[in-house]
């Protein structure tokens, strides 16, 4: 990227602001305030209008739901202001009396709920009230309790109650010292629900069916409305978005002025732009203005020159570099800037001066990946843009988090469903966030469908009960079905995942730490070698050193198993691994030796997470299988008792669902059981081995080298395709 200034006299501002909009590649620097004599542009004439007219438009397509496309072609004609308030005008008439509507019938449907109760008593309602001599109330609740409660009370000398359901209507005559609300101090210990009797003469029936009748004429003048609203969305919908777009543009190149410097005579404009669009640039601004504008490539961003924020880029010339490209400024750049401050405030313009008027500008960042990484692009960014000055991880992510969701989960019945189920995201959603959320189930559904088909897996049964035995023979031969075994009831494959999970986590950790040595090489060697070799040693060399034959016969059982590693490599490792914890302690001190176990062990691990998941939802799905249909005892094994598979001569375990007797009870609840247990699975597989990855790539990989905090390239312009870098 470069960093590009534009400078000249109010008077061209204008026209400079409309060739770069038209341009559509200068990312826009906020002014900082850091140039004496200068301040923040105020927005050119008209802005105020522009935005009050734009928000009114926005508001019209809100209330119309209007879609995001379908904007009519061309300018603005004359008396488009009188047309967009005759269409405010109509449009903001029918959404009150939309509101008023909803606002009687919500409050018809009250009415409607509240007499429900009395319907039920079937009393006329005006004999409930209007007593003088006896109180009547309404409740609803456990009729034993509400009479118990008022046969007990010493303010009510006689009492009668009408019921129906659990609503009660209580007449009861007060005694003469009573209280002024002797029912509700009776009932205070009963749970009760009180209801207003409606003030109508009515029987309830007939209270109800002209409310039932109020509340239709009201739905249809809702539809009458709606439908009217349609029709001013079909006939002024392209006309709205026609004017949301040129007021946009308006809105935008009056404002720009906020992120300029500017005195009383002059402007500075500075951004950041693709470096191999600097030409075009400086063409489009003289084919507009001419001289009338000095145009400065400031500096051409290299990777090393913005670690850790930007820099004061003062004593740069034309060619874009300044001084040695180094984090310290040179001794004179004080001066050089005092300088080119008193140019500027004299009234005249700052170009050629070779300084930058917004100070600790990072340059933004354009990412660029392959087409099938892009969806990726999300979860980076859920952590935060990066910065320039740092690695993209989306192809690493893409590379990892579908492989490792594929293996925790390996089946290819769920496989097939998350596909499906990320295709409906992506076919259901227009922003590029769902249709990423999409791309990355269809991913991970299909790294499933792949393990799944490595483990012989479908809905947890192996295939091969399914499949006649030839063909499974032939497929496991030639196609590696049936290859790998999910360890459910297998020690040995259990173990092997857990060496599997550990060798990944390790794998994955060392990127991190490798992509984290390169970003801090930036600060020097020294600094790379003290903040990421020493761990990489450390950690390397601890589990090399586990894995290798050095000492076998004080490691666990499972560990000597996988001892394969020759002993003097073991040695060696260990030696490594010693020098990570110097280099350690020599860089970050004491502090920095006390979290040797956690990043050099503890964080490897972590990864176990991945086998604990694989182990759930196989023993989650085998669990649903053994309920529907039952199991036998196969040579040491669970085997499920399959409709296609011959168990004679097996000793049958559990029984199922599904030869439960009598069938026309045990098939349903089979077939309930087994769409409801795996759904359950499914749904728990992305919560289990979606999160889990997604934490092993934020907290253990991200934190060996990714800080983000970046901004993303947003050319000041045309919403359209951006220029490549």
């Amino acid at each position: 990227m470069s960093k590009v200034s534009v400078t000249g006299s109010k008077g061209v501002m204008p026209a400079v602001i409309e060739t770069v909009h038209e341009l559509n590649l200068v990312h826009l620097s906020d002014y900082d305030g850091s140039w004496q004599g200068f301040d923040n542009g105020e927005p050119i004439e008209g802005a105020d209008r522009g935005s009050e007219k734009l928000v009114t438009v926005r508001a019209l397509e809100s209330t119309l739901e209007l879609s995001d496309t379908g904007a009519e072609q061309g300018t603005l004609e004359d008396g488009w202001e009188d047309r967009l308030e005759e269409i405010r005008t109509r449009v903001n008439e029918l959404d009150d009396r939309r509101s008023e509507v909803n606002d009687e019938l919500r409050r018809v449907e009250e009415k409607i709920d509240r007499v429900a109760p009395f319907a039920e008593l079937g009393i006329d309602l005006d004999l409930l009230s209007g007593y003088e001599t006896v109180d009547v109330t309404v409740v609803e609740g456990p009729v034993d309790q509400i009479e118990a409660a008022i046969a007990a009370s010493d303010e009510i000398r006689a009492f009668e109650t009408f019921t129906g359901g659990d609503v009660v209507a209580v007449v009861a005559a007060p005694t003469d010292d009573a209280g002024e609300a002797p029912l509700d101090d009776a009932l205070v210990g009963v749970d009760v629900t009180r209801h207003e009797v409606p003030d109508t003469e009515q029987s309830p029936s007939a209270y109800v069916a002209d409310l039932e009748e109020r509340k239709e004429e009201l739905e249809y003048q809702l539809e009458d409305i709606d439908a009217e609203l349609e029709e001013i969305a079909r006939e002024h919908g392209g006309f709205l978005r026609k004017v949301e777009r040129e007021l946009t543009i308006e809105v935008q190149q009056a404002e720009a002025p906020l992120q300029f410097a500017t005195s009383e005579h002059a402007f500075v404009a500075e951004g950041w732009i693709p470096a191999s669009e600097y030409d075009r640039l400086v063409a489009g601004l003289n084919d507009a203005v001419g001289d009338s504008v000095e145009i400065e490539e400031l500096e051409v961003a290299d990777y090393d020159e913005h670690e850790h924020g930007a820099e004061a880029h003062t004593g740069s010339g034309g060619d874009g570099h300044d001084g040695d490209g180094g984090e310290d400024e040179p001794a004179d750049a004080e001066p050089a800037q005092a300088e080119q401050q008193r140019a500027a405030t004299d009234g005249g313009t700052t170009t050629g001066q070779g300084g930058a008027v917004t100070m600790d500008d990072q340059p933004p960042v354009i990412l660029k990946n392959i087409t099938p990484a892009k969806p990726f692009e999300l979860l980076v960014k859920m952590v935060g843009q990066p910065k320039y000055s740092e690695l993209d991880p989306t192809v690493l992510v893409f590379l990892t988090y579908p492989f490792a969701f594929g293996y925790m989960i390996g089946d290819i019945g769920y496989g097939l469903l998350y596909m499906l189920m990320g295709y409906g995201a992506w076919k259901a959603f227009d922003s590029d966030a769902g249709k990423a959320v999409g791309t990355i189930g269809i991913w991970a559904g299909a790294f499933t469908v792949i393990f799944g088909w490595l483990y012989d897996e479908m809905f947890g049964v192996h295939i091969e009960y399914w499949m006649p035995e030839g063909l499974h023979s032939t497929l496991s031969t030639y196609l590696f079905m049936d290859t790998l075994d999910k360890g459910l009831q297998s020690t040995e494959w259990a173990i092997l995942w857990i060496v599997f999970s550990l060798v990944f986590g390790l794998i994955h950790l060392n990127l991190g730490l490798i992509l984290g040595f390169i970003n801090e090489l930036s600060h020097g060697l020294k600094a790379a070698v003290y903040e990421r070799l020493s761990w990489i040693l450390a950690m390397n060399g601890l589990f090399i050193w586990i894995f290798s034959g050095h000492a076998v016969g004080q490691k666990p059982d499972f560990v000597a198993d996988y001892a394969v590693i020759p002993e003097i490599v073991g040695l060696v490792a260990l030696a490594a691994f010693a020098v990570g914890v110097v280099l350690v302690g020599i860089g970050e001190g004491i502090a920095g030796v006390f979290e040797v176990p956690a990043w050099a062990f503890g964080h490897v691990l972590s990864y176990l997470r991945m086998v604990a998941v694989l182990l759930a939802k196989a023993g989650m799905a085998f669990a649903v299988n053994l309920l529907v249909f039952g199991g036998y005892s196969d040579h040491g094994y669970t085997a499920f008792n399959l409709p296609t598979y011959d168990v004679s001569g097996y000793e049958q375990e559990f029984v199922g669902l599904l030869w439960m007797d009598p069938a026309w009870i045990g098939i349903p609840l089979a077939i309930l059981v087994f769409v409801f247990g795996h759904v359950l699975v499914l749904l728990l597989g992305i919560t289990a081995a979606g999160i889990q990855m997604l934490r092993l790539e934020y907290v253990e990989f991200f934190q060996k080298f990714y800080e983000g905090g970046g901004e993303e390239y947003e050319p000041f312009g045309h919403e359209g395709s951006q220029p490549a870098d």
